[in-house]
């Protein structure tokens, strides 16, 4: 089965080909092919943000119990982005959301009724800071009521 896609802008078009024995339609194929690509794509992402093949343990039950917080701190992270985050942000990676929104320096400055977090500016606008705060303040809510 060929795939051919044009895209604008190209000279010559994308030419995919896939060798299968499965006997469904072709768009069928395609279809199944693609998610596999992209549950690949979120195991790399996996790897490469929450470092998730470090199983240093010498015990494979240790190493297993390791593995599993991995994938919880993948999916608790998946589940932030999807429900906190503005649409501009929303595509970013994870390991993009760790560089910057979790490994930053901040300051925070308490005073008699309030708290202050201060970090710099450069890795995320202030305004998009306060709109993942905001919407992180909506589900809080949301579970309280509900």
């Amino acid at each position: 089965m060929v795939q051919i896609a044009w895209h604008a802008g190209e000279l010559f078009p994308r030419i995919g080909f896939v060798v299968t024995n499965l006997k469904w339609r072709s768009r069928r194929v395609v279809r199944f092919y693609n998610k596999r690509g992209t549950a690949e794509q979120w195991i790399k992402e996996g790897k490469n943000a929450v470092n998730w093949t470090k199983l240093s343990c010498r015990r494979f039950r240790n190493n297993a119990a390791r593995l599993q917080l991995f994938a919880l701190a993948y999916n608790l992270a998946n589940f932030v982005r999807q429900l906190a985050l503005p649409k501009p942000i929303r595509h970013w990676s994870l390991t993009t959301l760790r560089e910057k929104l979790v490994k930053i320096g901040a300051k925070v400055v308490s005073h008699s009724k309030y708290v202050i977090f201060q970090l710099a500016e450069v890795a995320v606008p202030r305004t998009l800071f306060a709109a993942i705060l905001t919407r992180i303040g909506r589900l809080r809510r949301a579970c309280d009521s509900g």
